[in-house]
């Protein structure tokens, strides 16, 4: 009994990591995808400066999502198509031209919710919350955590050394940058000597335990643990400044 549970998480992880293969061979060979990326981080952060309600974060996660999603799909279909089709072919030709029709629908749909959601804030200035920020921690947290993961994700496509997965070890500890990530936010909403002296020895032993697990080598740990603690500080702190 125990072995069929060990599989079938077994096999729960390697679905997740050929997902995610899949969204990283996207990002390294297609361009548009690149941008889309670029653009949702930006959106992500622009968002921060802003005192948006719940459903309208909904509503952009969603939107972020949607284009996301249809580009992915347009990349499985090209690929598809030239699987099938070595010539030039009409029907190819169609079936890559409705892909790329849904990508051009979904952006779309993404320019009218962004001008919805942001319009009547970004004429009148004088609605710009810049110093909202420092009162929206979980919206600030989240932000942060998000940057966090595709940041270590982007790290592990870009040095990759034949070794790990991209949800189990790998050239950046995920889990270190994380936990690093998160002792910075408590350190900086706690103000509490104990409390960052708790937090940082919280990251230090998630991080010295994928050493000692063999998971991943120190020079991997101290990779996520500096990527999470800049991360938290640029949102947390430096932005503030702007």
């Amino acid at each position: 009994m125990k072995d069929s549970n060990f599989f079938k998480n077994k096999n729960l992880i390697e679905s997740f990591n050929h997902a995610i293969d899949g969204i990283i061979h996207t990002f390294k060979h297609e361009d548009n995808f690149k941008r889309h990326i670029l653009m949702s981080v930006l959106v992500a952060l622009v968002s921060l400066f802003f005192d948006m309600s719940r459903v309208e974060m909904a509503i952009l996660c969603i939107t972020i999502t949607f284009v996301l999603f249809a580009e992915l799909i347009n990349t499985a279909l090209e690929n598809i198509v030239n699987l099938i089709y070595e010539y030039y072919e009409p029907r190819a030709k169609i079936a890559k031209d409705v892909g790329a029709g849904a990508v051009l629908i979904s952006a779309l749909n993404s320019v009218f919710v962004g001008y919805f959601i942001f319009y009547d804030r970004i004429i009148p200035l004088s609605n710009i919350a810049i110093f909202k920020i420092q009162k929206s921690p979980i919206h600030l947290t989240f932000i942060a955590l998000v940057i966090v993961i595709l940041a270590t994700l982007l790290f592990k496509s870009y040095f990759y050394k034949d070794r790990g997965t991209h949800l189990k070890g790998g050239t950046v500890s995920g889990h270190s940058a994380v936990a690093f990530c998160l002792a910075m936010i408590i350190i900086f909403l706690a103000q509490n000597p104990f409390v960052t002296i708790l937090a940082i020895l919280l990251a230090v032993l998630v991080a010295e335990s994928r050493v000692e697990a063999k998971i991943h080598h120190i020079s991997d740990v101290i990779f996520g643990g500096i990527l999470g603690v800049l991360v938290a500080t640029i949102l947390f702190k430096l932005i503030l400044i702007i």
